[in-house]
């Protein structure tokens, strides 16, 4: 079963709360984002993989440690996940840029893929799916699938605020792929919105409606 990271560090505890305020303005809402995104990637790229080198100071040569070449890949769940984009790019600022864009068939219930650009070496890279928001869990896990699709196998997904019922979904059916949130929130209510949540990530992040 998928691992599931639960960030409880002080700092993305206090911006969480800022973030799920009603009167936080959209202005400060980007830059909340921008900043948790940043903060989470520091442990969602812990497990890069380091390499010794031999360098020179100003006053010694010694060893040191650099990361190993690991290729990153950052893959935004249109159009709320472009808001966590360039948190992760100043942590991460080599990483590759991808997009996946869903929607759901209103006969059929199903995700439909809309729109998808990936770099081309995306299947030698670490994967990184963002979605702010992982509510029933059918974006992600339909994004993830047509990610491995495309021979795929190193993803994992990283969110704000998640719900029990789409973490339980994404650990079903993609038992591989490790979660890392913010925020455990307590259900979804009759419309699928998360509770208590921040209502509607994308119109937060954007000024719509």
């Amino acid at each position: 079963m998928a691992q599931v990271f639960l960030f409880d560090h002080p700092l993305i505890q206090h911006k969480i709360s800022i973030l799920r305020d009603k009167n936080t303005s959209t202005k400060e809402f980007r830059e909340l984002v921008h900043e948790l995104s940043m903060l989470m990637a520091y442990e969602v790229t812990r497990d890069l993989p380091l390499t010794e080198v031999t360098i020179e100071t100003p006053v010694a040569t010694t060893k040191a440690k650099v990361l190993a070449g690991k290729k990153i890949a950052l893959v935004p769940i249109l159009r709320a996940g472009l808001g966590m984009v360039d948190g992760m790019l100043s942590i991460v600022p080599n990483a590759k840029v991808g997009h996946i864009g869903l929607y759901r068939d209103p006969n059929t219930l199903k995700p439909v893929e809309y729109y998808c650009k990936l770099p081309e070496d995306i299947t030698e890279r670490e994967v990184v799916v963002l979605d702010p928001m992982l509510a029933t869990g059918g974006s992600s896990s339909a994004a993830i699938t047509f990610l491995k699709d495309r021979g795929i196998k190193n993803i994992k997904f990283v969110c704000l605020i998640s719900a029990p019922e789409g973490i339980e979904r994404l650990q079903k059916e993609h038992p591989d792929v490790p979660i890392f949130c913010a925020a455990k929130d307590e259900k979804l209510n009759d419309h699928a919105y998360i509770i208590p949540g921040l209502g509607d990530a994308g119109d937060r992040l954007f000024g719509t409606n």
